[in-house]
């Protein structure tokens, strides 16, 4: 270490403002620039190089300099702007996984609107069924009956179930026609997950 920057060094380590304010006039503008080379934004490379100073000052009773103190304050910005780029880097890691996240949650919520709308057009469409058809199309689909099932519960000739069930999804094509694109993209989507 040089005898000049060995006494600069001695003289803040015993609390010597002037002799920190010297250093900082000296060495500012070319440490910004430093700094610069490895941040893009201006503003924050000096805000690393404040931070510095102001660390180098905290900590000058602690620090103990083997070269020079030129060569150890642009070690320290170095670290100081590589420390920041790592931070950087997680907090746009972060933003994109919320943004991820929101988009996910977005079309979790998309999902659950559509699914909801095609239910109640589907029980509309049920509801509009004659009776007896309504009863034999739950039957068959809801309670996942077999035709002679649900046959011999109702009283009725198998055949009378077939025809009836026929008729209840004719009337439902019928019905939901419009939306017959929708129910299959959706099922076909619900598959894929």
């Amino acid at each position: 270490m040089q005898l000049t920057d060995q006494m600069i060094f001695q003289s803040i380590k015993s609390g010597d403002e002037k002799a920190l304010e010297m250093l900082f006039k000296e060495y500012y503008q070319p440490l910004c620039r430093y700094a610069n080379s490895y941040l893009p934004d201006p503003d924050e490379a000096e805000e690393v190089v404040q931070s510095c100073f102001i660390k180098f000052w905290e900590k000058r009773e602690k620090i103990d300099i083997q070269s020079s103190v030129k060569s150890y304050l642009y070690q320290i910005i170095r670290n100081a702007c590589l420390n920041e780029i790592k931070h950087q880097r997680v907090k746009r890691n972060y933003s994109e996984m919320v943004i991820q996240k929101g988009e996910d949650f977005s079309g979790a919520s998309d999902e659950k609107t559509i699914h909801d709308e095609l239910e109640d057009k589907i029980r509309n469409a049920i509801q509009k069924l004659p009776q007896q058809c309504r009863v034999i199309f739950t039957m068959s689909r809801f309670e996942e009956l077999k035709y002679q099932e649900i046959a011999d519960q109702l009283n009725i000739s198998i055949k009378t179930v077939e025809n009836q069930m026929g008729k209840a999804l004719k009337m439902m094509r019928i019905q939901l026609q419009e939306y017959l694109p929708f129910i299959i993209l959706f099922i076909q989507f619900l598959t894929e997950k």
